[in-house]
């Protein structure tokens, strides 16, 4: 299980601190997102996306000893053999879903609940499906002792999704798969955005975009080679 340092212990000067390094993944993330334009076609990602990415506090969400590195721009381990994504990989995953306020979104790959973070603060509602029962208890946790209520974390295999709330706005998958489950393709509304790495674990990995269309259908577009832990099932 992931321990992580909770609010309590931080002090004023460290809050200031983790404050300015925020700022700075911010201008981070978008120097990179212009720079990856040619890739994904987004020169700047919406200032929805840049505003929750700044109020989620990432230093929650990695082990104590990774707190220095916790507003670097790259993944860290949290244990399990899993990682927090990098901010600028979580950024354009969460522009690439165009979600709203008034949005439900299906997650596959809860980790340490980071991802979850930054789309709550945007959408009206995330359902959260972890494999690893330990990871999906300590970030329910910790997604609740932040304050994030509409999240609901659950300890199941993202493969099958999750039926009961379907049809999703939008489905995102935070591991590497071969190929995009098809309950997952059921379980999206027409029109919505479905966004995933595929490719062979540890191998050529791509960032995929689809939206359903009306016949059911998947409209993909491959945006940016990433890599991702593997998926499983």
């Amino acid at each position: 299980m992931v321990n992580v340092v909770e609010p309590p212990f931080w002090t004023p000067d460290q809050e200031q601190a983790f404050a300015a390094r925020r700022a700075a993944l911010l201008a981070e993330i978008g120097d990179e997102a212009r720079l990856t334009a040619l890739y994904t076609g987004r020169h700047a990602f919406s200032p929805a996306v840049m505003a929750a990415v700044g109020r989620v506090l990432r230093h929650a969400f990695v082990p104590p000893d990774q707190l220095l590195q916790a507003y670097y721009n790259c993944p860290l381990p949290i244990g399990h053999g899993q990682t927090i994504s990098q901010p600028y990989i979580v950024a354009l995953m969460s522009d690439l879903l165009d979600v709203d306020a008034h949005s439900v979104v299906l997650e596959v790959g809860t980790g340490c609940g980071y991802q979850a973070a930054v789309l709550a603060e945007m959408v009206r509602r995330i359902y959260s499906l972890e494999r690893l029962p330990d990871l999906a208890e300590s970030a329910r946790r910790r997604l609740h002792s932040l304050g994030y209520d509409n999240v609901e974390v659950m300890a199941n295999d993202g493969y099958y999704g999750h039926p009961a709330h379907a049809p999703y706005d939008g489905i995102i998958v935070t591991a590497a798969a071969e190929a995009i489950p098809a309950p997952l393709i059921e379980q999206l509304k027409p029109g919505g955005r479905l966004v995933i790495p595929l490719g062979r674990a540890f191998g050529d990995q791509q960032l995929v975009r689809a939206v359903k269309q009306p016949d059911g259908s998947l409209q993909c577009r491959a945006m940016l080679p990433v890599a991702f832990v593997p998926f499983r099932h």
